[in-house]
C-alpha cells in the first residue's frame, strides 16, 4: 500500500523545522504538522526574546555605569512596553525570515496545521483548528514536540498568578519586586535582565548554589557578581507555601538548615523550576513507543522503540538546547533516510548561560571526572590578563580546562567572561577531533581578541613542562647567562 509521505515531522520548533528541512533535501516527500506556529520555544518563548531582552538590559547596565569608560554615567531613561515592543518586532522578523510556512513550502514540505495523534506505527490523525480530522500515513515518522514549564507542587502556587517563560515575555510593565523560583540558567538570565531594567529581584533554590550543572568555582564567581548587581539570593531555602494578597505575592520559605520561616514579597513571581515533556494526546501506545513522565525514550541513534518512528529535542527529556535538538534532528533523519547509522555526539555537548559575564561549559565536569578517577590537570587563565578583555573593562572570569598532564588531552573546559559562549565552540571542536592543548597552544590566535584567553590557558600545559634541569642544560650548552626560571608554584599562571 502506497504511502502518503515518506517522512511526517511532528513539531515545528528547532527540532522539527531542522528534520523536515534536512528530509526534504535528501529527496523524501515530507509533511511537517504543528498545532500552533512554527519556530517553536526558541522564537517564541526561549533563546529570542530572551537575548533579545538581555540586550536591552545590558545597553541600559552600560548607560548606568558608564564613568568605567570616561563617560558620564546616568540612569537609563526608557519605557518598558516599547523595550517589549522590540523584543517582539525581533521575534516577528526572524520568524518571517525563517520559520514561517513560506519557507518551508518552497522546499516542497506541506506545512499542516493541527494536532496529531498516532493510529499505528505508520499513521497519524490530525485534527485540525476548525474540528476537522485528517489521516496520513508515511514511511518515518520524527516526535518533535518540544517541552513546556512545570509548576512544582507548592502550596498555593496553582491560584496565585504567575509568570513562567512561555508568559513572561508578554508583558508590558515592569515588575517592582519579582521574586524568581529556580537558579537555573533561565532564572538566572531573567534575574539580571530585570534587575538592569530596574526591577528588585530575589532569587530563590533549594540548592545552595545556582547553575548546579556548571563548574561550581566559576558559578560561585558569576553569583558574587550578580549579587553586586543587586540581586538578593535567598539559596538553600525550601518554598512552603505561596499566598496572592491584594496584588501582592508573598512566597514563605525555610532555610534547609533551620526550622524557621521568612518571606520574601513582590507583585511578580517568575516560576523557572523545571520542564516537562509534551506527549500527551500523541498516541504514543498505539504506535508502540514508550516514553515516561521523563520523555520518549530513545537510543544513541534518536530511534525509539517503534523501529520507523524517531524522536529529537525536548520531549526525549534529554537535552535542553536547541543546537542539540537541531543535532538530534541531523541524527534521526540521517539514520531513518539514509540507514547510515549515526549517534548522537553526547561528549562533546556545549552550553552557556547568556548573563554578563557568560557562563559556558563543554566536556565532563571536574566531578564527573573525580567520580571515574580520571588523572587530569587543571589549567586557568584570568580574563584580567586577556588584553581585549582589560581594553573593554570585562576582567571578571577565568578560562579554566580539565586535561591530560601527559599530553594535554582535553576532557572538558568552562569559560566565564564575556563571549563565553563564542569561546567555547573552540573547545568543543578541539575535543571532537582530539585537538590538545599542546596544539591549541601552537595555533596562531589573533591579537587581541578574547579567543586568545583559549590559547593562553593552552600555554600552560607548556609551562607546566618547564623542567629547571633542562634551562640549566641549556644554559650550561650554549653558555646563558640568564636566571632560571621559578618553577616552585605548580599552579603559576604566566
Amino acid at each position: 500500500m502506497p504511502m502518503d509521505f515518506d517522512m511526517v515531522v511532528i513539531g515545528g520548533g528547532a527540532a522539527g523545522l531542522t528534520a523536515a528541512g534536512l528530509s526534504a533535501s535528501l529527496g523524501a516527500k515530507t509533511a511537517l504538522i504543528e498545532e500552533h506556529r512554527l519556530g517553536g520555544d526558541c522564537t517564541w518563548t526561549g533563546c529570542v526574546p530572551s537575548k533579545a531582552l538581555l540586550k536591552a538590559a545590558g545597553i541600559a547596565q552600560s548607560i548606568r555605569t558608564a564613568n568605567r569608560y570616561g563617560m558620564d554615567a546616568s540612569e537609563p531613561q526608557f519605557d518598558f512596553s516599547r523595550v517589549m515592543e522590540r523584543v517582539h518586532e525581533i521575534q516577528a522578523a526572524i520568524y518571517e525570515e525563517a520559520d514561517a510556512p513560506h519557507v518551508y513550502e518552497k522546499l516542497g514540505i506541506e506545512v499542516i496545521e493541527g494536532k496529531a495523534q498516532f493510529t499505528s506505527p505508520r499513521q497519524v490523525e490530525v485534527l485540525g483548528p476548525g474540528g476537522g480530522r485528517r489521516q496520513f500515513s508515511s514511511r518515518f515518522f520524527v516526535i518533535a514536540t518540544g517541552g513546556r514549564p512545570v509548576l512544582p507542587p507548592i502550596e498555593g502556587l496553582a491560584v496565585t498568578p504567575c509568570l513562567t517563560s512561555e508568559t513572561i515575555f508578554s508583558i508590558s510593565k515592569l515588575p517592582s519586586k519579582m521574586i524568581v523560583l529556580g537558579a537555573g540558567p533561565v532564572g538566572i538570565e531573567m534575574s539580571q535582565a530585570f534587575r538592569r531594567m530596574g526591577s528588585e529581584v530575589a532569587v530563590l533554590d533549594s540548592e545552595r548554589c545556582i547553575l548546579r550543572r556548571d563548574d561550581h568555582e566559576l558559578s560561585e564567581l558569576l553569583r558574587q557578581h550578580l549579587a553586586g548587581e543587586g540581586i538578593r539570593f535567598l539559596l538553600g531555602s525550601e518554598v512552603r507555601r505561596i499566598e496572592h494578597l491584594r496584588g501582592t505575592i508573598r512566597v514563605t520559605r525555610q532555610q534547609v538548615s533551620s526550622p524557621a520561616e521568612n518571606a520574601a514579597e513582590g507583585d511578580a513571581l517568575l516560576v523557572a523550576t523545571g520542564r516537562q515533556p509534551n506527549i500527551d494526546g500523541l498516541g504514543l501506545e498505539a504506535a508502540g513507543v514508550q516514553a515516561s513522565r521523563g520523555g520518549i525514550a530513545v537510543d544513541r541513534h534518536c530511534r525509539t522503540s517503534a523501529e520507523n518512528i524517531f524522536a529529537c529535542g525536548d520531549v526525549t527529556g534529554l537535552y535542553q538546547f536547541t543546537h542539540m535538538s537541531e543535532h538530534m534532528a541531523k541524527v534521526a533523519v540521517t539514520n531513518a533516510l539514509i540507514r547510515f547509522k549515526t549517534s548522537m555526539d553526547v561528549s562533546n555537548v556545549p552550553w552557556c548561560t547568556y548573563t554578563d559575564p557568560e557562563l559556558a561549559h563543554v566536556g565532563a565536569s571536574e566531578n564527573e571526572l573525580k567520580n571515574r578517577k580520571q588523572r587530569y590537570a587543571v589549567y586557568r587563565f584570568p580574563f584580567s590578563k586577556i588584553d581585549r578583555a582589560i581594553t573593554d573593562r570585562e576582567t571578571t572570569g577565568m578560562v579554566k580546562v580539565f586535561a591530560r598532564k601527559l599530553n594535554g588531552r582535553i576532557y572538558g573546559a568552562s569559560i566565564l567572561g564575556a563571549h563565553a559562549g563564542d569561546m567555547i565552540g573552540e573547545f568543543a571542536l578541539a575535543m571532537r577531533n582530539k585537538v590538545t592543548l599542546r596544539n591549541m597552544a601552537d595555533t596562531i590566535h589573533p591579537y587581541p581578541t578574547y579567543a586568545l584567553g583559549n590559547r593562553r590557558a593552552a600555554d600552560q600545559w607548556y609551562v607546566r613542562k618547564q623542567s629547571r634541569m633542562f634551562v640549566r642544560l641549556l644554559k650550561l650548552i650554549f653558555r646563558y647567562h640568564g636566571q632560571l626560571p621559578d618553577t616552585s608554584d605548580p599552579n603559576r599562571i604566566v
